[in-house]
């Protein structure tokens, strides 16, 4: 939590006088005090809370699995898309905590037909991935290229059908709406959340959106972000993406939660229970006051 730094100027200027005793209005320890009261209030809640997309507001593993299935088909099976394999469904889900950006989704799939089991795609998914689009000549710009298109192509002639696809993790949108100022950071393409956050009744301007177009880590939107907000919350649901955020010097003052609700492995929700810097936070938390969050 960031306080500011002439609040705390003073504060370290006038301890020494508390053992003064003075207990007028205008005395050291009454200045002390009042000064204790703006540092829990600045502490208590954000200037801006920035939150992540998938995993933290939305839910959208029905439409992920049918997006990355049909991306799947066009990058690897010529002929017209035959129906998923049985099993092939619930091991995408079980597997969805290790994704960081779209692309990645048609590849596990890949990699699951390739024959890896599910423990080597967890193990070794950064070396795994790039063998498979190494093999095949891609990039993750041109398997991300066609993921996109598949999704415009549902919004364009099955809209309803591709809303029907995501919902809403319970109570998010309400207490979105209560929030004064908010960003959005995610690694989904702008237009895709825009789209569903309408629906819910949600309309965000652009300066609150960092989509995936901004082709740059979230930590340096947050760095770009401190310059006009002192207090920064910021929730996550990938452990990975919060440690990178604790990297940087600079944004140590920014204050990390990790979402028990998203897309996360057991053992990183342990890891953020612990951890002196990342708040687990869950839903019934989220949904209250920013002043029982942590």
């Amino acid at each position: 939590m960031s306080v500011s730094f002439a609040v705390w100027e003073e504060l370290n200027y006038l301890f020494p006088f508390l053992y003064l005793g003075h207990d007028n209005l205008g005395s050291p320890l009454h200045r002390v005090l009042l000064l204790q009261q703006q540092v829990s209030q600045v502490s208590s809640q954000p200037e801006l809370l920035a939150l992540d997309f998938d995993g933290v507001l939305c839910d959208g593993l029905r439409e992920y699995f049918q997006t990355a299935w049909q991306a799947h088909c066009e990058l690897w099976i010529a002929s017209s898309c035959p129906t998923p394999p049985d099993g092939i469904t619930e091991a995408f889900y079980r597997l969805r905590p290790i994704v960081e950006t779209g692309w990645e989704m048609p590849v596990i799939i890949h990699a699951l037909r390739s024959g890896f089991s599910e423990a080597e795609i967890l193990q070794d998914w950064a070396n795994i991935s790039i063998e498979l689009l190494q093999q095949q000549q891609l990039s993750p710009q041109t398997v991300g290229a066609v993921v996109d298109q598949v999704r415009d192509q549902a919004i364009q002639h099955r809209l309803s059908n591709w809303l029907g696809q995501h919902r809403f993790y319970p109570g998010v949108i309400d207490r979105l709406q209560q929030v004064e100022n908010f960003v959005i950071i995610s690694t989904k393409e702008g237009r895709f959340i825009q789209q569903l956050l309408a629906d819910a009744g949600i309309a965000i301007q652009p300066k609150q959106l960092f989509g995936k177009e901004q082709k740059r880590p979230k930590y340096e939107i947050l760095r770009e972000l401190k310059h006009q907000y002192q207090s920064i919350w910021f929730i996550e649901d990938r452990c990975k993406t919060l440690h990178k955020v604790m990297q940087q010097d600079d944004l140590n003052d920014v204050v990390l939660f990790l979402a028990d609700w998203g897309y996360n492995l057991a053992e990183e929700r342990d890891q953020a229970n612990t951890s002196d810097r990342l708040h687990l936070i869950g839903l019934e938390q989220f949904a209250a006051p920013f002043e029982h969050w942590l």
